[in-house]
């Protein structure tokens, strides 16, 4: 499994500022793009499959949702989130 506990953990601890902070912001949005990420290389080997296609451009949505909330609410987290987690705006 790609998504232990571990690497979730270590997600929100680096941008949720504590392992139990889940519901933060930035620790939402660093979960997605991981998930993103693994999802986009599953689909690079496996390009017939549309479920995790759709799934795909689910969680894209939610995580822009997430970032326009982000923008709206601190523009400085929201430049420096997107610098380090490599997402292209």
């Amino acid at each position: 499994m790609y998504l232990t506990k571990e690497v979730k953990a270590k997600i929100f601890k680096k941008h949720g500022g504590s392992e139990g902070n889940t519901g933060s912001t930035e620790g939402q949005i660093a979960l997605f793009t991981h998930r993103i990420n693994h999802l986009t290389t599953h689909l690079k080997k496996n390009h017939k499959d549309f479920n995790t296609e759709r799934s795909l451009v689910k969680l894209v949505g939610k995580r822009r949702s997430l970032l326009d909330y982000l923008k709206k609410k601190d523009v400085v987290k929201y430049r420096e989130l997107i610098k380090e987690l490599n997402i292209r705006k």
